[in-house]
């Protein structure tokens, strides 16, 4: 890993001087100077990278104050982390060629770099082992719901997951097909028949009669129930521009030019698919539930 970020030439501290970026990992006051008219490490690096710039451009990787050739895993994916900060790499589209080219070499040893947490629409990134990740987001709690096989929606939210900031234009349309899947699942688990050729806002107003998401939402109250009502027409025009967003910024209808989706957009397509996916998933227990409809053989 070191040497590919040596010979990409990409610098490491993003818009930072190299001694404020590592200061945001390391407490370079207290670190010691290599250079004998200085105390710490901080002026140390401000002397000969900042002022001077005569260490050259890879020389954290070898420096035995940091260790990083050696350290351990969690401290040099910190490291990594960090250069994808926000406020080290503000450019989306430079973090986004970072990330992917960093998780294709960190797979052979199991890491991944995620996204898990956002600061003003930008990503924060943590790492994790590939087999441990128990989706903190997207979560839609896949094991406790009614579905016969919930791996075709599993399998969204893993490319939703793992395309937020690396790929938004095809998690835009991961999640157009995870809204597609389930509401076919909800379909055929009832047994109900539908065209084929019918889009999602065909099949989602299938689902909404099915689930009879039109009849009164909060029966001892009818001003809540009219309020309910707002909210799941509102439903209505999410799914079908959540179509229009996928036709516009994502991947399925081969476009003569790269799309313009950002990690914003993508969230904004993922956050949409989860309210409308949530929504349809807990209506659909509570009618197995309380007997109005069959559950799935």
């Amino acid at each position: 890993m070191t040497d590919s970020i040596a010979l990409s030439k990409v610098p490491w501290a993003g818009h930072l001087d190299e001694p404020d970026f590592l200061a945001r990992i390391y407490d370079l006051q207290k670190m010691p100077s290599t250079d004998e008219r200085y105390s710490n490490a901080f002026d140390d690096i401000y002397q000969h990278q900042v002022r001077n710039y005569d260490w050259g451009d890879g020389w954290v990787f070898t420096d035995a104050r940091f260790n990083l050739l050696h350290a351990d895993d969690d401290e040099f994916l910190r490291l990594l982390a960090e250069m994808l900060h926000p406020i080290v790499r503000p450019d989306e589209a430079e973090v986004a060629e970072l990330l992917a080219a960093f998780n294709e070499i960190l797979r052979v040893d199991g890491f991944a770099l995620f996204a898990k947490d956002w600061i003003s629409g930008h990503a924060v990134y943590g790492w994790r082992r590939n087999d441990a990740f128990h989706g903190s987001s997207p979560e839609l709690r896949l094991h406790e719901r009614p579905l016969t096989d919930p791996v075709v929606l599993q399998e969204h939210l893993t490319r939703i997951r793992d395309g937020l900031v690396a790929d938004p234009a095809a998690t835009i349309s991961s999640c157009k097909s995870l809204l597609e899947s389930l509401f076919k699942i909800v379909l055929d688990q009832s047994f109900i028949d539908y065209p084929r050729a019918d889009d999602v806002p065909q099949l989602y107003r299938k689902v909404a009669d099915l689930l009879s998401l039109s009849a009164e939402s909060v029966p001892a109250s009818a001003r809540g129930s009219e309020a309910s009502q707002k909210i799941l027409r509102t439903l209505v025009t999410t799914v079908g521009t959540l179509a229009e967003l996928r036709n516009e910024l994502g991947i399925d209808h081969g476009k003569s030019e790269r799309s313009a989706a950002l990690a914003r957009h993508a969230r904004l397509a993922l956050n949409a698919t989860v309210t409308v996916a949530e929504f349809i998933l807990d209506t659909w227990q509570e009618r197995l539930d309380s007997g109005q409809l069959s559950g799935p053989a």
